[in-house]
């Protein structure tokens, strides 16, 4: 006698009882075994599968010295339909063994409950990423395949995020579509996730594949400050920020400190925009000129006895002391670019002053007997065609760092070319630190072409350091036009921020800018090939004059929309990462500096006209190419 042994649907093993199995997959065929072969002849006449509806076509193959037969349907089963394997008594095993019959039922797995559409406010999803910007009254709309079964919603849905309030949900559309609400408004900028579980089924117990979906509420648009005209918001936040350099300054040396908790730890590079900052402050009334010429005399009295390595100051220094604080294990020595950005600060102010008062015209003789002193020419190793950013007394050219385009560094050779005492050729220039054209780009990016540099330009500061004093408007030489270069590099850092391919939070038209700062994780060089996620306005701030309507934008979102988190004693913090739900609690020299000194350079051009106005300066302009 023939037996049936077993008989599977994929891992599903069939009832062979008379109990109709459920859940059977619609893709996989019937494999039937019996308990000795069986007459290929007999097969096809014998064995079907049938529903309601009508007999489905389907194949056979054999296994197992014919003791195994796949009967495979010629086309995917029906979901939620019920069918009948039927073996009939016609079936004979090869040797003519008689076969009994068999009525096997099963019913194949309900066709999926699934999300036709998905709206979170007024943005509709279409995938896992992040939503950004939904309206803080919170509605998603959610249209599913089948009717929902109205007792397992409540249970499957679930909204975490910041904020009190519950969800309310609501079925409409015959129990297909679902909306939810929120009895109270979300938090502005806030991170939510939204989930709706496996425990969601369809009328017809149609299962649900979890899904969850993390969105962002947007800004509150409330101003967290009294409106005031744009002309008082500049003064306000330049009279705000300056006072990092006036009253956070060291109280033995006037020196900046590198940041708000550097304590007696304070920075060459930045008392060089400290110091074209005091100029501002006494043009804007925040200090006395004599207030100004005091506060000089102590930094000069400090950087006159402080370390220096052929006159060169190092990056840190020991507020009280003088004495060097070691930047890195082999950075003990002087930094010229770091110095760089002090002398351009001290011959701004030398400009400044009135050689016609005795008090003054002391200050003058000073800092030209510093500025003097700096040995560029030594910063050659050996009258090399390039510039070394490093020495040390006992760790020598260790650090082994050329100053090389396009960065932050122009202004370095510039006031190497423009020495009395320490010149440097235009060779050097021309193949250090340009490379002999090398440092040339010509790219577009975003749209824009891109002069010099990196791709996308690198971070914004690279327009900012260099040109505190030297003046862009119209500046050029073999390599670029400087205004061009720095107009279109701030365009394309505003407009990759807008595009914001990577999506965070937070990135528009009136929050941009990627730059050097603080960050979440500790701090980079922050730029669109280096993107984090976080903003730091002095990127967009201190753009001003290249990008006014875009800097402005991003000002007023700064102060009235974001400043509740954003604005402190000194302005505005370092940077913020919405995303991460991160601000910094940290103030920098070199991002607070060029806040100042470039707003008041979109205002007045003050510290350009200034800077340009030095004899050293012409010299090297022309010494080196440049027109303007």
């Amino acid at each position: 006698m023939l037996q049936l042994a077993t008989a599977f649907i994929g891992s599903i093993n069939l009832d062979l009882n008379g109990s109709v199995t459920t859940g059977v997959p619609v893709d996989q065929p019937v494999y039937l075994t019996f308990s000795s072969a069986v007459d290929r002849n007999t097969v096809a006449s014998s064995i079907s599968i049938s529903s309601d509806d009508s007999d489905i076509e389907v194949e056979f193959n054999f296994l197992s010295n014919d003791k195994g037969i796949l009967v495979r349907p010629l086309q995917l089963l029906t979901n939620g339909i019920e069918f009948t394997l039927t073996i009939s008594n016609s079936l004979k095993g090869a040797k003519g063994e008689n076969f009994s019959g068999q009525l096997i039922k099963f019913k194949s797995i309900s066709a999926p409950l699934t999300i036709q559409s998905f709206t979170i406010g007024d943005k509709v999803v279409t995938s896992s990423s992040r939503v950004l910007d939904v309206p803080l009254n919170l509605t998603i709309a959610i249209e599913f395949s089948v009717p929902v079964n109205p007792a397992t919603v409540s249970g499957s849905i679930q909204l975490q995020g910041p904020g009190g309030g519950t969800i309310v949900p609501v079925l409409s559309n015959g129990n297909k579509t679902l909306t939810i609400s929120r009895t109270a408004a979300l938090q502005p900028f806030g991170k939510y996730t939204f989930s709706i579980s496996n425990n969601l089924e369809g009328a017809n117990q149609e299962p649900f594949q979890t899904r969850t979906q993390v969105f962002y509420a947007a800004a509150d648009p409330t101003p967290k400050f009294p409106i005031i005209t744009d002309e008082e918001l500049l003064t306000l936040v330049q009279q705000q920020t300056f006072k990092y350099f006036w009253d956070f300054a060291h109280p033995a040396s006037g020196m900046a400190r590198e940041r708000n908790t550097s304590n007696d730890l304070v920075t060459s590079g930045g008392s060089g925009f400290g110091i074209m900052a005091i100029i501002v402050g006494i043009e804007r009334g925040f200090i006395t000129r004599q207030q100004g010429i005091e506060r000089l005399d102590k930094i000069l009295d400090f950087l006159e006895t402080a370390d220096r390595f052929h006159g060169v100051w190092s990056h840190w220094i020991n507020g009280n002391t003088g004495a060097v604080i070691p930047f890195s294990a082999n950075d003990n020595g002087g930094d010229l670019v770091e110095t760089s950005f002090l002398i351009q600060g001290l011959i701004t102010f030398r400009q400044y002053l009135n050689a016609g008062n005795a008090t003054e015209n002391e200050l003058i003789n000073r800092i030209n007997a510093l500025w003097q002193g700096v040995e560029w020419d030594w910063y050659r190793r050996d009258n090399q065609q390039v510039l070394y950013w490093h020495w040390s007394a006992d760790k020598g050219w260790a650090m082994n760092m050329q100053i090389k385009g396009w960065n932050e560094c122009l202004i370095t050779y510039f006031l190497a070319a423009a020495s009395p005492t320490h010149s440097i050729p235009k060779s050097v220039y021309d193949q250090g630190w340009a490379s002999n054209g090398g440092m040339q780009n010509g790219n577009t990016y975003e749209g824009v072409q891109l002069p010099l540099g990196y791709p996308f330009g690198g971070p914004l500061f690279f327009t900012h350091y260099s040109f505190l004093g030297l003046d862009p408007r119209n500046l050029s030489d073999a390599y670029a036009n400087y205004w061009v270069q720095n107009v279109n590099h701030s365009l394309i850092n505003y407009k990759y921020c807008v595009r914001n391919p990577k999506q965070f939070v937070g990135y528009k038209e009136n929050s941009w800018g990627l730059t050097a700062s603080d960050n979440h994780t500790g701090y980079s060089a922050h730029s669109p090939t280096n993107d984090l996620g976080v903003i730091t306005p002095t990127a967009a701030l201190s753009s001003f004059p290249y990008t006014p309507d875009e800097s402005m934008e991003a000002l007023k979102f700064f102060y009235y929309i974001y400043g509740d988190k954003l604005w402190g004693n000194y302005g505005f913090y370092d940077a913020f990462n919405i995303t991460e739900g991160w601000v910094a609690n940290s103030y920098l020299a070199i991002d607070q500096g060029p806040i100042i000194i470039m707003i008041e350079n979109y205002r007045t051009g003050l510290l350009w006209d200034l800077f340009m106005s030095a004899p050293e300066v012409q010299t090297a302009m022309t010494k080196l190419g440049f027109t303007n």
